[in-house]
């Protein structure tokens, strides 16, 4: 299958009004998610594992096409795109694997006079109902398909609204989503802000977002309307910590390739390196080492790297760059997406570079004295959504763990904790709200509803008057666990 035109997407692009595919309008395929819902029935097991069943088989049966998609898209690396097709299948089948035991209800400790009498505090999970899953570009799989796992699994019928970057990846999926799914269960559509602005008009019961602080913003102004909850995935500038013990090769390499791999567009990806300054020299020395050693003398001919997503991602990525301080890379070709791995040194906090999240394949190093003072200046900033530590030395190590806050890390690693389906994954101030992955992302996805089950006989006196001295009292036997 071609790479699809632009005129190609235009077409499959919804408007307020406009048909989203043979289901109809944008407002009529919600209200036949919500009478869906009303049935009862998403409620059910047996449901639930259907609607796995039918996301693995889409990906199995059509593995080598969502693959070949996620590369025309940018992600030309084969490891990158192959993991795309894949990682959604293993969530799934996770899921569906724990699902039975996420979905029983749990018994709660009670007040000792009440387990006593035969009470039972229980809590059951429930699903919040129809769900909008706002898709970022740059896991052109991963990041809508396990957002929608961990809706499905939780019971709620849900509407993915893709990314209009992904041509290719979004054809496929327009295509695909209706042959394995029912309309009300799961449903796509995709288009640009006029699209978010109708479908944030609906009363969803719940919105997930992977995307910028600006749209989180927007997101949560609309769904205050409505008190919709809402799950957002943002971002920030993730720092990278290198201290005077740290293995210092194997921190840039690491460092390096966490920056760089999925074009430095993964949101986890290092924002920048700060390094003690007594190795600042020999860690600049490893990273342009590393460069080489990843991806070669000519990354722009090497399938092995990625690409940025559009022509505009690459000249704003451009924009940020000193000339001055580039001991490797700088080049760029916006008509071929393409941008070097790009080490930058020395940088001060005061750079342009270092205003926001930079989103692409480059890596600013900062050199600190200090690692207090280096904690309380990083803490001065937006919070971030990755936070990592390279060093030997535990105290230190702990020392930033206990008092940096952000979403999730690594020590001595970069961005393949995102990769553990049994770790929560999510952002804290503006990196985020909430968090999911398997259970977590079940929990976050269904509301806990508090049960207490009485036996029939049985009656608690001290609450029904007359309110003698003795049963006011008897209250502080709520207190007694």
């Amino acid at each position: 299958m071609s790479t699809p035109s632009r005129s190609k997407m235009n077409e499959l692009q919804t408007g307020p009004g406009q048909p989203t595919s043979e289901w109809g309008s944008v407002e009529e395929l919600f209200g036949k998610q919500r009478a869906n819902f009303g049935t009862d029935v998403t409620k059910t097991y047996e449901w639930r594992v259907d609607q796995l069943d039918r996301l693995i088989r889409m990906h199995k049966e059509n593995f080598k096409r969502f693959a070949d998609a996620s590369s025309r898209d940018f992600k030309t690396a084969s490891q990158e795109n192959v993991f795309e097709a894949a990682a959604p299948i293993a969530t799934a089948e996770y899921a569906k694997s724990q699902l039975k035991e996420w979905m029983k209800p749990v018994e709660a400790p009670l007040p000792k006079f009440l387990a006593a009498s035969g009470h039972k505090g229980m809590v059951y999970r429930e699903p919040y109902g129809v769900t909008l899953i706002i898709c970022p570009f740059n896991g052109p799989l991963l990041l809508s398909l396990r957002p929608a796992v961990a809706a499905l699994s939780a019971g709620n019928p849900c509407i993915l609204k893709l990314s209009e970057a992904l041509l290719a990846t979004d054809e496929l999926r327009l295509e695909l989503i209706p042959k394995y799914f029912e309309p009300e269960a799961l449903s796509a559509v995709v288009g640009g802000r006029e699209t978010v602005t109708n479908l944030l008009k609906l009363p969803f019961d719940f919105i997930f977002l992977t995307g910028s602080v600006g749209v989180g913003k927007v997101v949560m102004r609309a769904a205050a309307e409505h008190i919709t909850p809402v799950l957002l995935e943002l971002g920030g500038q993730n720092p990278a910590i290198v201290d005077q013990t740290a293995n210092i090769p194997d921190a840039a390499k690491k460092i390096v390739w966490g920056a760089m791999a999925w074009g430095g567009q993964w949101c986890t990806s290092p924002g920048y390196a700060v390094v003690h300054e007594s190795v600042a020299a020999a860690f600049v020395a490893e990273c342009k080492k590393a460069v080489v050693e990843l991806y070669g003398a000519d990354p722009k001919n090497n399938p092995d790297y990625s690409r940025v997503i559009s022509a505009a991602a690459v000249n704003r990525l451009a924009s940020l760059i000193d000339p001055g301080k580039v001991v490797y890379g700088g080049r760029s070709d916006a008509a071929a997406r393409y941008l070097d791995p790009t080490i930058l040194y020395p940088i001060s906090w005061s750079d342009k570079i270092m205003e926001d999240e930079i989103f692409g394949p480059m890596l600013p190093i900062l050199t600190y004295s200090d690692l207090g003072a280096l904690i309380t200046k990083i803490k001065s900033m937006p919070r971030p959504l990755a936070g990592y530590v390279f060093s030997r030395d535990q105290k230190a190590i702990d020392g930033v763990l206990t008092s940096l806050s952000f979403g999730g890390g690594a020590v001595n690693q970069t961005n393949v904790f995102l990769f553990i389906e049994s770790m929560p994954y999510g952002g804290v101030g503006t990196a985020g709200i909430g968090n999911y992955y398997g259970k977590y992302g079940f929990d976050s996805l269904t509301h806990a509803k508090s049960v207490l089950v009485s036996p029939p006989d049985v009656a608690i006196d001290h609450l029904f008057p007359p309110y003698t001295k003795e049963k006011v009292q008897a209250l502080n036997q709520w207190f007694e666990y």
